[in-house]
This record gives structure tokens, C-alpha cells and sequence, in this order.
């Protein structure tokens, strides 16, 4: 399979903030997080618009990481707060609302991530306890989570995760891939039809420089990967084989931060600037176009989204066909 050329690239949208995490729909909607308070929108006829809102229940302005798109056209968010988290309902006439704010009788913090699946269950990352955050962006901290919330209400399902970050289930929903990016591993656990975890298995370890962040899954099965830092797209196969798809890496950056992280002194600051010729901190990706080819981007630091055409289809995510 061939490597996707960086001359390729071209964007998406424009005046954007922080769009960290990207979906999309076979109507041809492109949906992004934007740290403004809200979630932007470009439609197929290329008009876009932000949805934005506030609620009396957040001590700030909302501040979305991930996000699952409602059937109703509503937003599942993952509030990303330096205080305290959390997963609030957002609609497109910006009223807010709290879903899940404590676990265990304790706030949640640093919320990361919420994927919806095809059984109307949430299944949500607190990437880590430790405060500040950043103080886990090294190795050995390992106090992550996942939190599924069904009818039977929320609870923890997996713990002592390296900073929780996307989830995806495969399409037959016995298996969840994790992403631990200060492990800095892609773990699989089996699920069982209540939605509880076992047999642990680690996938695939990524190389020096790459802090992996963001997943989605191919028509073949194959797990694709955004890695922070190197700015590089990974495909991982079913056996742990690993192909780079996508490189945008500045080897002396790398190097700098790889230092930083094994001496346990990597800090926001090592993730806050671009070297890359384009790419600028690929954080997540969603297959999108009329045949699920094309690649859409989320990134922490650009203010639009890198899009780019995939040899080989995604696999439909359980919004693909909303509207």
C-alpha cells in the first residue's frame, strides 16, 4: 500500500480553533471540535457555521475535545476543562446540558474523549487524575479510564490506562481499541455483549517522537493512527504490522521532545508548536467522501482541517448515514 504524498494535503474550512477532533456523514457533512465553545459545521454545499453555547452548569465556557454526533443532530461533548470535566448534550440552537459530570462520587477531570455506538451506549476516556495534566505526559503514569454509560448507568470498565484518548469499536462491537498516548501503545480489549472488558492486549508501541492520539478504523480492518509530535499517520494491521501513511516529522523536534518525555520533563509547551511543512499536531481522523476515501484531519494547532485521499476505504462509523 502506498504512502499518501504530504504534497497531497490540501484543507478544509478556514479561522478554525483548535479543531481537535473531526467527523463526518455520507451527506457530505464535515464536523469539528472548535475550543470557542462549540462544534463547526461545513455542509455540502460548502456553507459552514459554528454551533456554539453555554450553560449555568459549567464554571467556564465549554470546551470540546472529542465528540459523537445524536441522531437528532445534537452533540455528545467531551468537556476538556483545567478544572473540572465532564460530558455535556449541545444543539444547534447552543443550549447545553450535563450528561455525566461525576463517577464514583467524584468529579470527572480530564475528559478527553466519547464515542456513541449502534446500541445507543457512551463510551467515554478521562485521559488521566494526576493534575496538572501534564504532569502525566511521561511514562509510568498509568491512572487513565474508561467509562461506559448504558441503561445500567456509568462505571468504570477499564483503568490504569497511559492517558485515555480516542476509542473505536470494530464493526462487530467485540473489541474496543484504546489509545494510550504517554504509554504510547494502541491496546484491544474484548467486549462482551453487556459491554464489560477482558483480555487486555497490546496491539502495537510506536516509535520515538511519536505520542499517538487519534484512531479509525479501515474496510480491511487495519487501525489508522494520528501521532502528535511526529505529525505522522500510522496504519496498523489486524497482526500488529505497522505502515507509516503519512509523514510530516521534523527529526530535531522529535529528538527534543523524546528527551523531555524520557527525562519526565515534557511539558503543554512541547506540543504547542509547528515544524511541519503542513500538517500541525494531527490529533485525530475521520474517513469521509462518497466513497469513504477521503481522510479528514483534526489538529491542536492549525486553523483548518488537512484532508488527503486513503488507498483503501474507511469503515462507517454508526452516525455515517445521519443527517
Amino acid at each position: 500500500m502506498a504512502e499518501i504524498s504530504l504534497d497531497s494535503v490540501c484543507f478544509v474550512g478556514e479561522r478554525l480553533s483548535r479543531p481537535e477532533c473531526v467527523l463526518t456523514t455520507r451527506h457530505g457533512d464535515i464536523f469539528a471540535s472548535d475550543s470557542r465553545g462549540g462544534i463547526f459545521h461545513r455542509r455540502a454545499d460548502h456553507s459552514s457555521r459554528i454551533y456554539a453555547g453555554a450553560s449555568l452548569d459549567l464554571r467556564g465556557p465549554l470546551l470540546p475535545n472529542g465528540f459523537a454526533l445524536n441522531r437528532d443532530g445534537s452533540f455528545i461533548v467531551a468537556h476538556l476543562s483545567l478544572d473540572t470535566g465532564g460530558v455535556y448534550r449541545l444543539d444547534r440552537v447552543g443550549q447545553v446540558a450535563p450528561i455525566l459530570q461525576q463517577i464514583d462520587g467524584a468529579d470527572l477531570t480530564v475528559t478527553n474523549f466519547v464515542l456513541l455506538d449502534d446500541k445507543g451506549r457512551l463510551w467515554i476516556t478521562i485521559a488521566t487524575r494526576t493534575r496538572p495534566r501534564t504532569a502525566a505526559f511521561r511514562p509510568g503514569v498509568e491512572d487513565g479510564y474508561v467509562i461506559l454509560m448504558d441503561h445500567k448507568g456509568p462505571r468504570i470498565v477499564a483503568d490504569g490506562i497511559g492517558f485515555a484518548n480516542e476509542v473505536r469499536l470494530n464493526p462487530a462491537g467485540n473489541a474496543l481499541y484504546v489509545v494510550e498516548t504517554y504509554a504510547r501503545c494502541l491496546t484491544r480489549f474484548d467486549v462482551s455483549e453487556d459491554g464489560e472488558l477482558s483480555n487486555r492486549e497490546t496491539i502495537a508501541e510506536f516509535e520515538p517522537g511519536e505520542f499517538p492520539d487519534g484512531l479509525a478504523l479501515d474496510s480491511e480492518g487495519a487501525v489508522w493512527v494520528t501521532c502528535i509530535v511526529a505529525n505522522r499517520l500510522v496504519r496498523i494491521e489486524r497482526n500488529g504490522r505497522r505502515k507509516v501513511m503519512l509523514d510530516d516529522s521534523d527529526d530535531a523536534y522529535c529528538r527534543e521532545v523524546e528527551a523531555a518525555y524520557r527525562a519526565g520533563k515534557m511539558d503543554k509547551a512541547h506540543i504547542d508548536r509547528v515544524t511541519s511543512k503542513k500538517l500541525a499536531n494531527i490529533s485525530s481522523l475521520a474517513f469521509g467522501g462518497d466513497d469513504l476515501r477521503t481522510i479528514y484531519l483534526g489538529v491542536l494547532l492549525g486553523d483548518r482541517l488537512p484532508s488527503c485521499r486513503s488507498p483503501v476505504a474507511g469503515s462507517p462509523m454508526v452516525h455515517w448515514d445521519w443527517s
